[in-house]
């Protein structure tokens, strides 16, 4: 293994960009646990991109007791979160019933995900899967093929 092989999760370490930043899939790995626990606590994720060399997510979530949840979460996984810029509003009619259970939502594919597996998440019926594929068609042909980081519609 050469001096540019070497794998290290210290934050600043490995996977560097040549201006210095990480890129958008090591970002996204990452902060993956937020994205993920946003999901589950009814935030609306509207945009996970890179800015400026820094993960960019803009969210809304249902209550202001769950975007400072979410924030716990951030800091959780990096206490300075240099690498990440959150813009998480609160719903302007926000209350316990709304966020992504009631607007739809969006989910990051993860590796090994297909849309069987997300549809069971979200429907509690694996073959319920056609609903998130003709909501995503714009950037899906085959339902077979998903890549991880691609942000999908979570019709409700």
């Amino acid at each position: 293994m050469g001096l540019f092989d070497k794998k290290d999760d210290k934050p600043g370490a490995s996977g560097a960009t040549p201006g210095g930043g990480k890129d958008l899939a090591q970002l996204r790995h990452k902060y993956d646990p937020v994205i993920r626990f946003m999901h589950q606590s009814g935030v609306v994720v509207q945009t996970v991109d890179l800015a400026g060399g820094k993960l960019r997510i803009r969210a809304e979530a249902p209550s202001e007791a769950v975007k400072n949840k979410v924030w716990d979460q951030i800091k959780a996984v990096d206490p300075s979160y240099g690498d990440l810029s959150a813009e998480i509003t609160v719903g302007a009619g926000a209350g316990p019933g709304a966020g992504a259970a009631a607007a739809g939502g969006t989910y990051t594919v993860q590796k090994g995900d297909t849309l069987s597996k997300i549809s069971k998440q979200y429907y509690g019926d694996a073959n319920q899967y056609n609903r998130i594929f003709d909501a995503n068609r714009d950037q899906l042909n085959d339902a077979d093929k998903i890549r991880p980081g691609q942000v999908l519609k979570i019709p409700r």
